[in-house]
């Protein structure tokens, strides 16, 4: 049992659904502290003036919330959706795989959002679909697991009877992973390597949101290092 996981990011960057690809349950880590300046409500793509982030404006707290709990800030004067949108167009509408993909962003900027988790899983599971990633989705709050870093994915592996924990390299900081040995549970890090692809304009740019290269090549599957996990 190979388990991955990894925050709901919005419009996540290619190596987030390399790793659900690569796993037999993915874990979204909803309950764990929302990060300023992160990319949960925030990504990059590539537009005609150069690279250019969408930020979904959220609302301010005068304590740190889990990521279940951020709202969206939907003022009277705050139009993110219909610029997310139109900035989507203008970088997008030349690419190959527009015209199949379109409506179903248009649709999600038509709709008017509330909280960020619910706006960052109808995006995650609607780019699984088109991607042909067909794997289990546990959110990290339905299970009864405490803890912080790596004590907290331990006790989501032991949850869940993972055997093998499939990690983001960014992990190695905070991995104990004596511990993981300890519990039978061994830890591959991601290795994975960014597939380069005709943009809109310039040099290639890598490590863009997932939407860059949906547009420019459809649900075509990468090839990944980490592929020797697969039974």
């Amino acid at each position: 049992m190979i388990v991955a996981g990894h925050q709901p990011n919005y419009l996540p960057w290619l190596g987030f659904f390399d790793k659900m690809l690569q796993c037999d349950v993915f874990i979204i880590e909803d309950c764990v502290q929302f990060e300023k300046r992160g990319f949960t409500n925030r990504n990059k793509i590539k537009t005609f003036e150069g690279v250019k982030w969408l930020t979904v404006p959220v609302k301010h707290t005068k304590t740190p919330l889990p990521i279940d709990r951020v709202r969206i800030f939907n003022g009277p004067d705050c139009h993110w959706a219909k610029q997310h949108w139109l900035i989507l167009k203008h970088s997008y509408s030349r690419a190959p795989f527009w015209r199949k993909y379109r409506l179903f962003f248009e649709q999600i900027y038509e709709k008017k959002w509330t909280r960020l988790i619910d706006l960052n899983m109808h995006l995650i599971k609607g780019l699984m679909k088109f991607l042909g990633i067909n794997k289990p989705l546990v959110l990290a709050s339905s299970l009864d697991v405490s803890g912080k870093k790596s004590e907290l994915v331990l006790g989501q592996c032991k949850a869940l009877g993972a055997t093998t924990l499939f990690s983001g390299v960014g992990a190695r900081e905070y991995l104990n992973l004596r511990r993981f040995k300890e519990e039978g549970i061994n830890v591959v890090f991601q290795n994975f390597r960014y597939p380069v692809y005709p943009q809109v304009t310039g040099e290639f740019t890598p490590n863009l949101s997932v939407v860059d290269y949906l547009f420019w090549n459809g649900a075509k599957i990468w090839r990944s290092e980490n592929m020797l996990l697969k039974r």
